[in-house]
């Protein structure tokens, strides 16, 4: 991972800078130095203070920064949460990509925190999803976690998830479990494999069949999910998904889903308001 960190940080400054901060060198020294500040503008959960160190370093590692508020934090309008100092150049060349990755990281950290209050008292977990924005995935359900959400798998390779068109193009329910079964057996691998079903007699047929560790419910109804959670008595995992908003989610945790996914902690979250100012 620190490796291809690297690499995604030398990409976001390729990107970004190209042959030259030319505004920057134009007009200021390369032997002046300063000091800039994290002004936090918006009430939220602040995400990614731990990035933002990793990006400073790398482009300029004499580049002090001092922290006052740590990932995780509830922060409000007017907070500062860092100071850097050093060269003007280097404080000048990184604050925008350090901006677009808290910004967005907090914005996630943030919406998670708000499904995680939500759920208090319930034994739900919010889970994240795979719909991420290419290259950021590992940054985005790292967000998920500092605002207190569960990572669902990171990718295709950390779990068997048979969904629909698996089932569809598998030619059936017990034709995808007993085939994925095989495979894991065939490659030695030990992965969890978790099974969408769309109806009361994919249940039953999942429930005859056996063999995986989590039942997720598509598209359920909370009456149909109250049922489905009943019949599956505690046997596998469950998980809700599909079509769940914040003013419903409470009412599905309720029916005693160990998990509710939420596809919207990541692929439509706001950012959060945030300006790297010279002090």
């Amino acid at each position: 991972m620190t490796n291809d960190f690297d690499q995604l940080i030398a990409l976001w400054f390729a990107e970004d800078i190209g042959d030259g901060d030319h505004t920057t060198l134009s007009c200021i020294p390369a032997t002046a130095v300063g000091k800039s500040q994290l002004i936090i503008k918006e009430n939220g959960v602040i995400a990614g203070v731990e990035v933002a160190r990793k990006i400073f370093k790398a482009f300029d590692p004499e580049l002090k920064m001092t922290v006052f508020i740590t990932d995780g934090e509830e922060v409000k309008y007017g907070d500062i949460a860092f100071v850097v100092e050093g060269k003007i150049q280097s404080l000048l060349q990184t604050e925008r990509l350090m901006l677009n990755i808290m910004q967005r990281m907090s914005g996630i950290a943030t919406r998670t925190k708000q499904y995680v209050k939500l759920l208090e008292g319930t034994k739900t977990h919010v889970l994240d999803t795979r719909k991420t924005t290419p290259g950021l995935r590992l940054l985005e359900k790292e967000a998920v976690k500092i605002g207190g959400g569960v990572n669902h798998r990171i990718g295709l390779y950390d779990m068997i998830l048979l969904k629909d068109n698996h089932v569809d193009f598998a030619g059936g329910i017990d034709k995808a479990i007993v085939r994925a079964k095989e495979y894991l057996k065939e490659k030695g691998k030990d992965l969890k494999i978790e099974i969408e079903v769309r109806n009361f007699d994919e249940i039953d047929q999942v429930m005859k069949i056996g063999g995986v560790n989590r039942i997720m419910l598509d598209n359920f109804s909370v009456e149909n999910t109250r049922k489905a959670v009943e019949i599956i008595g505690g046997k596998y995992e469950t998980e809700s998904s599909g079509g769940i908003t914040f003013d419903t989610l409470r009412s599905y945790a309720e029916c005693g889903v160990d998990f509710i996914s939420v596809g919207a902690l990541t692929h439509s979250v706001k950012s959060l308001d945030m300006s790297f100012k010279a002090v």
